[in-house]
């Protein structure tokens, strides 16, 4: 008999109760207890959902981040949150975005503590909290999060797989802050994980799912022995280890992967089928072979029939050996399709998100365990959902296609080198030095909320809904006039989310209600789907900038979202490459663009918040992905004429090892996030001579804390010391949507102040 089970399952609930009861707590509006009791109730919804699967992933439910739950366990907590007297889950907070609730935070002032680095998570929108390490860090176990959790499930008559973060990757994905190695840490931090099977163990668990997603990445020696090392010393433990991998291809890391001594083997046959033989030629013959076989990254329904053609003759080889699985957790899609009452119904018909993947994984097993003919009516309406999306006229474009087929090189060529139109520019814009701005939006707060709300249920006419708006972007626009910044938005009030936005007015889309996954802590994104060829009816944003570029004599930034960005952050078709997909969308952010400066817009942002996060984990497959994406921005920003001047906006992105493809982008101005990493991310400038502008983000948004006039004075020094300070920026690490006036109004003044005084510094100089 096959084993059907999986590897995590959505945490914010199908209507985002975690993030509700979450942000209520944040403000005080709720008790610890009331949170713990909604995370309690998740838990037991999510074990229900999946109660037909042989075993059930357990602690992959956190509060914030799993990376971060890790981090507890292990006892690795920053200096500047340890010795805290309250609830431990307040200091988790602490660590995840500088402060917890307001009555757990009294002792500290306006700006908290620091809150942990952020970035993504290998190739996904999911941000985790960066462990953090020194040469002198020591390792104190905590289990209790993952005990109670285990117990709590036992006692609802789960069937219980644990799961953690493994040793290796936790270390890999983790930042030394001091010059130290890392690995140097690992005989400390295994002797921890020893203690933690040894509790998992005494629960009377089996099995216990280890993740170790860096082995689909390229490994040098070091850490090629480290993983040989790490097992080596965890193959004593009496629970069973499922070593799980996903995201990618094994490669030449996959003989290490099958000498390694644990039970079983989790390999995403999403992503590496070719390598499935090769892996059960290699493991020993008493291993478990698990195989991720539905596509836990994206919401197309499965082909069933196909997936069946190729894993009967596995099934029949591995007989009780082979596990089947999704490719990686679930995570990463939205709960439920059922609870879409508005979407149009053919297309509906194409999707399966968490739920409905656990109900194909069910499919699947009965047809390996019993035949097909025990599930004909599933494998039936399958097949017909799978003909009706391939044969849809609604997919195919001829006149997309073609248009697509004409680009050529003139499509990504400014007229004039940055050295001569940037002269061009500053004569028409006449900015200060150290110009400041924002990345785009500005609060949604209640009001924007409820009025959107009313418009989409009918309760509130266009008229009133567009004078609602209107009303919003006024208020930024004065908002701005009295802070005194320097190059204005208009505060995206009319926007729900950067790629939503667009791709409701872009053929080729379609939106759900409920979709949401969560892209970090409380954040939660509803990804569009792109289903079909896209195309640009009307312009989107033109009619917006132009009222707010009517209220004031100050440049209002023309604000979109780049199409490498819009495809990274939607469930995209995967019955064309990615690459084409992108060029059909920079065609349509292109037409916008020019669009735009017909309009009298002189300074356009085109955010690529995302191109970094499309990456292969693999730096030797980067290059092909960096031609096309870097040359579909290019395609949609290079129409223009020199006198207009073009942004984008990178948030956490590590990008220091991409600088070249980041540079051949010629955007006139990159704002980037810093502020976390205290200007790490800059060091890269100190040998590569980067030649436009550029704006340190000196403003964490993603953290309630208000900063210092003088921390942001210091944190442009440090920018100075590595960029000329004529080709400087101050602005914020991202847009501003997700903070509250009360706290972006004074900390936007210190903003303004600080760039105010290295203006009279640098002229002093």
């Amino acid at each position: 008999m096959v084993k059907a089970h999986n590897l995590g399952f959505p945490r914010i609930g199908a209507n985002r109760e975690l993030k509700i009861a979450q942000e209520a707590y944040w403000k005080d509006l709720t008790s610890l207890d009331d949170l713990k009791t909604v995370g309690a109730d998740l838990r037991r919804q999510n074990w229900q959902k999946q109660s037909g699967l042989d075993l059930v992933p357990v602690g992959d439910f956190a509060f914030y981040d799993q990376m971060l739950d890790m981090s507890f366990t292990l006892g690795n907590l920053p200096d500047r949150v340890r010795n805290y007297a309250g609830d431990p889950l307040d200091n988790y907070f602490r660590v995840a975005r500088g402060r917890s609730a307001p009555s757990a935070s009294r002792s500290e002032g306006p700006e908290g503590v620091a809150a942990g680095e952020m970035t993504k998570w290998f190739d996904t929108n999911y941000h985790y909290i960066v462990p953090e390490f020194v040469a002198e860090t020591e390792f104190q176990l905590d289990p209790s999060r993952l005990i109670e959790q285990i117990r709590e499930a036992k006692a609802q008559g789960v069937s219980v797989k644990p799961v953690i973060v493994g040793p290796v990757t936790y270390l890999a994905l983790g930042k030394a802050k001091d010059d130290s190695d890392k690995l140097a840490l690992l005989p400390r931090l295994l002797t921890v994980y020893q203690e933690l099977l040894r509790e998992i163990s005494a629960t009377g668990v089996e099995w216990v799912q280890i993740d170790e997603a860096i082995l689909v990445t390229e490994l040098d020696s070091a850490w090629k022995k480290a993983f040989e090392f790490a097992y080596q010393s965890l193959h004593s433990s009496k629970a069973k280890l499922l070593l799980t991998t996903y995201f990618g291809q094994l490669l030449e890391n996959l003989p290490l992967t099958a000498s390694l001594p644990v039970a079983g083997v989790h390999l995403d046959a999403i992503n590496a089928r070719d390598e499935v033989e090769a892996l059960v030629a290699t493991l020993p013959s008493d291993r478990i072979v698990s195989l991720g076989v539905i596509n836990g990254r994206n919401v197309w329904k499965t082909n069933l029939e196909e997936l069946l053609n190729w894993l009967e003759p596995v099934a029949k080889r591995l007989g009780d050996r082979l596990w089947i699985a999704p490719s990686c957790s679930l995570l990463h899609v939205p709960v439920d399709v059922d609870s879409e009452k508005k979407l149009d119904a053919e297309i509906k018909s194409w999707l399966a998100f968490a739920k409905q993947k656990l109900e194909e994984l069910r499919v699947v097993k009965v047809a390996l365990d019993s035949g097909r003919d025990a599930v004909r009516a599933e494998l039936d309406a399958n097949r017909d959902a799978i003909t009706s999306r391939r044969q849809s006229a609604r997919v195919n474009n001829p006149n997309v296609k073609a248009a697509v087929a004409k680009i050529d090189s003139r499509h990504g060529e400014r007229k004039s080198p940055f050295s001569q139109r940037t002269k061009t520019q500053a004569e028409i814009l006449k900015l200060p030095k150290f110009p400041t701005t924002t990345i785009g939006s500005f609060p949604q707060t209640a009001e924007i909320r409820r009025a959107r709300s009313q418009f989409k249920a009918g309760k509130l006419d266009e008229s009133a809904y567009f004078s609602a708006m209107k009303n919003e972007i006024a208020r930024c626009v004065r908002e701005q006039e009295q802070l005194g910044l320097d190059v204005f938005v208009h505060g995206e009030a009319e926007r729900n989310d950067m790629v939503e936005h667009f791709g409701e007015q872009l053929d080729g889309y379609a939106f759900t209600e409920n979709g949401w996954v969560q892209s970090y802590g409380s954040r939660c994104v509803k990804p569009p789907l792109l289903f079909g060829d896209i195309s640009r009816p009307k312009p989107m944003t033109v009619e917006w900038i132009k009222y707010a570029q009517s209220l004031t004599s100050k440049p209002m930034k023309g604000m979109l979202t780049g199409p490498v960005t819009i495809l990274n952050w939607s469930f995209v078709r995967d019955d064309q490459p990615r690459s084409i997909s992108c060029k059909q969308i920079a065609l349509a952010i292109r037409e916008e663009v020019l669009d735009l400066e017909k309009s009298g817009v002189q300074v356009i942002q085109i955010d690529e918040a995302a191109l970094r996060e499309g990456l292969p984990l693999r730096r030797s497959q980067w290059q092909e992905y960096l031609t096309w994406a870097i040359d579909s921005f290019r395609i949609c920003a290079n129409g223009v004429a020199d006198e207009t001047q073009i942004h984008t906006h990178m948030c956490y992105s590590e990008f220091n090892d991409i600088i070249e493809a980041i540079a051949h982008m010629d955007a006139d101005v990159i704002t980037i996030e810093t502020s976390r990493s205290d200007m790490e991310l800059l060091e890269v400038f100190e040998t590569f001579s980067y030649p436009n502008q550029i704006g340190p983000g000196v403003y964490d948004i993603h953290s309630p804390n208000i900063p210092s006039e003088n921390h942001i004075i210091a944190l442009m020094q440090k920018a100075a010391d590595r960029i000329p300070a004529e080709r400087l920026w101050v602005n914020p690490d991202c847009g501003l949507k997700t903070r509250q006036w009360a706290e972006v109004i004074p900390a936007l003044t210190n903003m303004v102040a600080a760039a105010k005084k290295l203006r009279v510094t640098s002229d002093s100089a």
